[in-house]
């Protein structure tokens, strides 16, 4: 516990406020943090606009920095400590891809740096580390985005301005589906071992618990000390997209309960659970989450074509996910003696519902060749023009911190066996 408070108190001391340069051809200067699977999809995404450039890398396996720097040919300068990066003053933005419990507090050090960020969802593992960030941004005005991308999805956003306008009427319910699980297959114990000589394992813990290397922790996501498994990874997106179009993107959900159990998985109370269900109570509406899924009905999809978001209304029905979208009309009736006299002119209609159902194979991979596009690559594009013009982007820290906090609540509630509320500043068992 001693050596993580010194590194803490470390990482905190060492942020320094920099003046950067705009580069040629009025190009923003980035830096990347984190340089796994995500970090170079990220990565590829700015780099297919051309006022971006990197100029710094960091990351805790030498072997990844090395080939990252390489591959991206140029002049670039490359770190192990995150910190070190910040001090550079070529570095105007930073790009933080690292696992979920770096997010924090490398976002905090970049906001005091006087850097812009782009940062990875979920915006924190844990609550009090994400509340540390909104206040950093509120505080020093820093440009930041989290990687939402679905907010900069055209069919997304299209079927989100119907959802808006009224086009399933009153919402009651949203049901949140994502086949993942968070433990993974089963998996013998492993026996605690030197980490791999190129792999900075202090460095890598950071602000977490010190444990022991073994090899699946740097498979991090289903760990509770770096991530959250599918709850909070896959959670974050889908939740994103239930407050986008519910109009609550500044609003909590009043009660949270949730469960887990390991049925596919090694009972570790360390790691996610691989099956999952949660209940959230907003003011208006119930959503639930869980990770049944059907089976695909399109065998050409990469995984099932069922998951994603259901809105549930009053005339119909809506799910839309990463492959497009599927509209579903309920069948509209007249209660006996409800209708209008004949003698009455009757209210406007909205226009009826219309069975459609568009899919892309393609979707689920982001490609920017496909029928929807990339959303990434427009999240970057939102995210580069408003740091020119210090605009708040789609997903601000705001918008981030209320997408994440859900599935944060869902964990707790999950690990913990009770219910939370929310009272706006911390969660209280119910």
């Amino acid at each position: 516990m001693e050596q993580r408070r010194s590194f803490l108190k470390a990482a905190a001391g060492a942020a320094v406020v920099s003046q950067t340069v705009r580069g040629a051809n009025n190009r923003v200067q980035m830096g990347i943090i984190g340089i796994g699977t995500r970090g170079n999809q990220v990565h590829q995404s700015f780099m297919r606009n051309n006022d971006v450039t990197f100029v710094a890398a960091c990351e805790v396996q030498r072997n990844r920095l090395d080939q990252f720097a390489t591959k991206a040919g140029g002049k670039m300068a490359t770190y192990g400590d995150y910190r070190r990066l910040l001090d550079n003053k070529d570095v105007e933005a930073v790009l933080i891809t690292a696992p979920d419990h770096w997010h924090s507090p490398m976002l905090v050090a970049a906001c005091d740096a006087g850097k812009d960020v782009y940062c990875e969802k979920p915006v924190s593992n844990a609550i009090e580390p994400a509340l540390r960030m909104v206040e950093a941004v509120r505080r020093t005005k820093r440009v930041v985005q989290i990687g939402c991308q679905q907010r900069s999805w055209q069919h997304f956003q299209d079927c989100g301005k119907m959802i808006l306008d009224g086009y399933l009427g009153q919402i009651n319910h949203c049901l949140l589906l994502f086949g993942g699980g968070g433990g993974g297959v089963p998996q013998p114990p492993e026996k605690p071992q030197d980490p791999p000589p190129d792999l900075d394992w202090e460095m890598f813990q950071g602000p977490a618990p010190r444990r022991p290397f073994v090899p699946s922790r740097l498979r991090w996501r289903s760990w509770w000390d770096y991530g959250g498994g599918s709850i909070t990874d896959w959670g974050v997106h889908l939740t994103d997209v239930m407050h986008w179009y519910m109009n609550a993107d500044a609003k909590a959900p009043l009660l949270t309960s949730g469960m887990g159990q390991y049925v596919n998985s090694r009972e570790d109370p360390e790691r996610a659970p691989d099956t999952f269900t949660v209940i959230w109570k907003f003011d208006k509406f119930v959503a639930t989450f869980t990770n049944a899924v059907p089976p695909p009905l399109d065998p050409s999809m990469g995984m099932s074509d069922q998951y994603g978001n259901y809105f549930f209304g009053q005339r119909g029905m809506l799910l839309v996910n990463r492959y497009g979208h599927e509209w579903r009309p309920s069948p509209q009736r007249v209660p006996a003696g409800r209708g209008a006299p004949q003698s009455q002119t009757p209210p406007p209609q909205p226009p009826p519902i219309k069975a459609e159902k568009i899919m892309d194979a393609k979707g689920m991979s982001e490609d920017p060749d496909s029928k929807f596009g990339s959303p990434t690559v427009r999240h970057t594009r939102n995210f580069l023009d408003c740091v020119k013009s210090r605009q708040r982007p789609v997903c601000d820290m705001e918008i981030g911190f209320n997408s994440t906090l859900p599935t944060l609540l869902a964990v707790l509630s999950i690990r913990q066996g009770r219910s939370f509320t929310w009272d706006g500043k911390q969660a209280r068992p119910a």
